[in-house]
């Protein structure tokens, strides 16, 4: 569903943010993509979510070389990729429930299926109670799941997670783990990036390692594995995957 070939992305002033990076996350899949600060994993989220786009070789959605498609095509692409933000980025004088309907109001769904929609989603991450609160008055683990359901409020059959658990206690880290297992479990396509990497292992999930900008293991962190670091832990697994 997603592939990357030889993947390069140059920020004006010239700091190079990835180098030649290789990989393909097959539809149904979930992954984990880590690394240190300035590794590049912000990075290529954005690529995928075309925030931005690569200064060198391709990025493919669904076969489709999105680095080549016009500006008028992005938002059609958009609406089948949901991304979860590591500021959340919501609407701080709007309600829960207006929050996560935008992407649809915007898309031109009727208002009997946003409600429906929106419901559906709120019901999901636990804050169906909440629809008419106001962002503010939540905490943060609150507003990073009105995040998610915003994400995945449209159905996308992509969702990318930009440091999800990010200033969050590991029990609410936890439950927002495993909320994108139940959500991958249902069909969709899972990317996180993250620092959190006691769950990586935990999960025991493919997890992709970025440093420097480059790809350097790409692989599965066995559960049962108490190592902190997941690319020492995957260095004999890495198999033909690159």
């Amino acid at each position: 569903m997603i592939t990357f070939e030889h993947v390069g992305k140059r920020y004006p002033g010239g700091t190079q943010a990835l180098s030649d990076v290789n990989f393909e996350l097959a539809g149904g899949e979930m992954a984990f993509l880590v690394g240190h600060s300035g590794a590049g994993k912000s990075t290529l989220l954005r690529l995928i979510a075309l925030l931005e786009r690569p200064s060198r070789g391709q990025v493919l959605f669904e076969g489709r070389n999105i680095g080549r498609i016009s500006s008028r095509q992005i938002p059609r692409l958009r609406r089948r990729i949901g991304v979860i933000f590591q500021d959340h980025k919501l609407l701080s004088d709007r309600k829960v429930f207006d929050n996560v309907a935008l992407p649809l109001m915007i898309a031109g769904h009727g208002w009997s299926g946003i409600r429906r929609r929106v419901h559906a989603a709120l019901d999901q991450v636990g804050l169906l109670d909440k629809q008419n609160m106001r962002i503010p008055t939540l905490s943060g683990g609150e507003q990073q799941r009105v995040g998610i359901a915003r994400a995945m409020v449209g159905k996308p059959p992509v969702l990318l997670a930009d440091e999800p658990t990010g200033n969050l206690d590991p029990a609410l880290s936890a439950e927002l783990m495993q909320l994108f297992c139940t959500l991958n479990e249902l069909g969709t396509t899972v990317l996180i990036a993250t620092h959190d990497l006691a769950l990586v292992h935990r999960l025991g999930r493919r997890t992709l390692v970025l440093e420097g900008g480059s790809m350097i293991r790409d692989g599965t962190v066995d559960a049962t594995d108490s190592s902190s670091d997941p690319a020492g832990s995957m260095g004999a697994r890495q198999g033909s995957r690159t």
